[in-house]
C-alpha cells in the first residue's frame, strides 16, 4: 500500500504506532484551493516513476497503483518483475493487442507475465483526471478510470483487469467482486483493491458540496466541519485455501464476511437512520456467521462530515446496541482517499489483526450526543474479527469483515 503516511506496510505500521498524520499543506497538486489540507503521498510523479520503473507521464493513479501492486505481488510470491527502464519501450503509432490508444501506445518489452488465471480488480473514480487537467482542451487518452487500471495491468503483465467505480465504496466492492469471482470458480486467486490520486477537479468538486474542512478533520467530534481529501493505493491478494496450501503461501487473514447495500436516499448524503450502512454491516455479519459481539474493532468510514458521522453512528448503534466495540476512523491519518479508502483501510485492519493494534482516533476532543465516542487509545484485547466500512455517494454502502487465522 501507499498513502500519505508512508509507502509500504512497514512504514504504515510505524506511522500508526506513532499516531502520525500525513495530512498537511498542498505540495504537489496544482490547484487554486491551497487553503485546504490534504493527505498527499509524499512522492512526486518523477519519484514514483523512479521507484516503479513506470513512465512519469502516466496518470498518478496508475503510478500509485503500480507501486502498491508491486508490494502485494512480491509478498504473495506471484511472478512478475514489474520493472523496466525507459529504454525498453518506445513511442509508436499503434501496438496491436496492447489496448493502448493509437499515437500514445507503448511497445512493452518481453517480461515475466502474471499467470493468466489471476485477474486484477481495482476501484477508482478520478482515474486519469490529473492528465486531463494538464492537457485540456486537448483530450487525454487515459482519462477514464478504466484506462488508468489497464495501464497498470499491462505494465505488470495481468491478462485480465476490471475497474469498479462506486465512489468511496469502490475498493471495498473490488474485494466483494473478487470474492465472488473465486466463489464462482472463475479464478483461485484475484488481486483486488483500489487507487485514487488527488486532482483539482476532485478538490473543487468536494468544495462545491461544502464538505471540505480548512482545518485538520475530526471525525465524530462535535465541532467536525468536513473532510480532508487524500490519495493512495492498496491491493490484497485473495486466494482459496486450497490454492494457498498447494503453493505454500502464508495467508494473512480470512475475508470472512462482506455486504453491500444501496439505499439510494440521496445523491451525496447519507440517510438519517443509516439504513444502507445498517444493511451492509448486517449482511457482512450474516455471511461471516458472526454475532455483533464477536467484532473486536470497527474501522469506521468516519469522514468527518456532520451528515456521515451521525448517520454511521446511528447504524452502529442499531447493530451493536449499547455494546459498541472500539471504533475509530483512520481518515485523520491519510485524509479521505475516496475510492481507495476501502482497500487502504483494509490494510490497516490487517495490521491491527497481526499486531493487536487498534489505530486510535486522532484529533477527537468533544463528544457529540448524535455520534459514537471513538476509540482514542488504551489497552484492549487483540481483535479476532474486524469490521471495516466504506460508504459511497448514492448510498452505495459496503462492509467487509477480516478475521484472524
Amino acid at each position: 500500500m501507499v498513502s500519505a503516511i508512508g509507502c509500504g506496510k512497514a512504514d504504515t505500521l510505524k506511522a500508526l504506532r506513532e499516531k502520525r498524520t500525513g495530512i498537511g499543506p498542498v505540495k504537489y497538486l496544482e490547484t487554486s484551493l491551497r487553503d485546504f489540507p490534504v493527505g498527499e503521498v509524499p512522492l512526486s510523479n518523477a519519484e514514483l516513476a523512479a521507484r516503479t520503473g513506470a513512465p512519469e507521464t502516466w496518470p498518478r493513479t496508475t503510478l500509485l497503483s503500480v507501486l502498491a501492486l508491486q508490494e502485494a505481488l512480491e509478498q504473495a510470491s506471484i511472478q512478475s518483475d514489474g520493472k523496466f527502464s525507459p529504454a525498453t519501450y518506445k513511442n509508436v503509432e499503434s501496438v496491436e493487442g496492447t489496448g493502448l490508444p493509437e499515437a500514445s501506445a507503448f511497445l512493452l518489452a518481453k517480461r515475466r507475465p502474471i499467470p493468466s488465471n489471476i485477474p486484477l480488480v481495482s476501484g477508482t473514480t478520478v482515474g486519469g483526471m490529473d492528465l486531463s487537467e494538464k492537457l485540456y482542451p486537448m483530450y487525454s487518452p487515459w482519462h477514464s478510470c478504466g484506462a488508468s487500471t489497464d495501464l497498470a495491468a499491462q505494465f505488470l503483465g495481468f491478462k485480465e483487469a476490471t475497474t469498479l467505480s462506486t465512489a468511496c465504496s469502490s475498493a471495498a466492492n473490488a474485494f466483494i467482486y473478487a470474492a465472488n469471482l473465486i466463489r464462482c470458480g472463475f479464478a483461485d486467486k484475484v488481486v483486488a483493491g483500489g487507487a485514487e490520486s488527488l486532482s483539482d477537479y476532485h478538490l473543487n468538486g468536494f468544495n462545491s458540496l461544502m464538505i471540505l474542512d480548512p482545518e485538520w478533520c475530526r471525525p465524530f467530534d462535535a465541532t467536525r466541519a468536513g473532510l480532508n481529501l487524500g490519495e493512495g493505493a492498496a491491493f490484497l491478494v485473495l486466494e482459496t485455501e486450497e490454492s494457498a496450501l498447494e503453493r505454500g503461501a502464508k495467508p494473512l487473514a480470512v475475508l470472512s464476511g462482506w455486504g453491500n447495500a444501496c439505499d439510494a436516499f440521496h445523491q451525496t448524503a447519507s440517510s438519517q437512520n443509516g439504513e444502507g450502512a445498517f444493511q451492509a454491516m448486517s449482511q457482512a455479519l450474516k455471511r461471516a456467521g458472526l454475532k455483533p459481539e464477536d467484532i473486536g474493532y470497527v474501522n469506521a468510514h468516519g469522514t468527518g462530515t456532520p451528515n456521515n458521522d451521525a448517520s454511521e453512528s446511528t447504524a452502529l448503534r442499531r447493530i451493536f446496541g449499547d455494546r459498541i466495540p472500539p471504533v475509530s476512523s483512520t481518515k485523520p491519518y491519510t485524509g479521505h482517499t475516496t475510492s481507495a479508502s476501502g482497500s487502504i483501510e483494509a490494510v490497516f485492519c490487517l495490521l491491527a489483526l497481526q499486531n493487536g493494534l487498534f489505530p486510535p482516533e486522532l484529533n477527537w476532543r468533544e463528544a457529540d450526543p448524535g455520534c459514537i465516542i471513538p476509540y482514542s487509545g488504551g489497552d484492549v484485547p487483540g481483535p479476532r474479527h474486524i469490521l471495516s466500512n466504506a460508504f459511497g455517494f448514492g448510498g452505495n454502502d459496503s462492509s467487509i469483515i477480516l478475521s484472524r487465522i
